[in-house]
């Protein structure tokens, strides 16, 4: 039990770092703001996910948690007011070396009580990998785009 405990205040520490973090240290590279919204952006390791008992909704997250994958995760918010956007649809399109190409729609999900988008995608190489995002937010009347560049440090 402790260790499944652990497992998920890891994971919770790591998405709140995550989101808070980038907005104070290198928010350039992870935040853009398009059409009125703050657009955050951040992958983690898979393995982050690993060790919530079955009954945990994270343990079945995007279908569970592959092995070697990484954990692709938006957080969406409206700029002038701060409030986090919770109903979206958002699509990641990662491109990378080798002509690497993969899409796919982000899930909502709640992590430390807050919803966000995300899923997991399967980059094994360094990179350097493109990823462009395409939201669809309520009250905005054309899709958002957003295009971060990642790559493993």
């Amino acid at each position: 039990m402790q260790t499944n405990l652990g497992a998920r205040l890891l994971y919770a520490v790591a998405a709140v770092f995550l989101l808070f973090a980038t907005a104070a240290a290198g928010a350039a590279d992870y935040r853009q703001v398009v059409s009125g919204v703050a657009i955050y952006f951040g992958i983690l390791p898979a393995e982050l996910v690993r060790g919530h008992p079955p009954e945990h909704p994270e343990s079945g997250m995007h279908g569970g948690t592959p092995a070697g994958e990484n954990h692709l995760m938006v957080a969406l918010f409206n700029d002038k007011t701060g409030e986090r956007i919770v109903r979206a649809e958002v699509t990641a399109t990662i491109t990378g070396p080798n002509n690497f190409k993969t899409e796919k729609k982000l899930e909502p999900m709640v992590i430390a009580g807050s919803t966000t988008f995300g899923h997991y995608f399967s980059m094994l190489g360094p990179g350097p990998y493109r990823v462009a995002l395409r939201v669809r937010a309520p009250g905005v009347g054309h899709d958002i785009q957003a295009v971060f560049a990642w790559a493993r440090s």
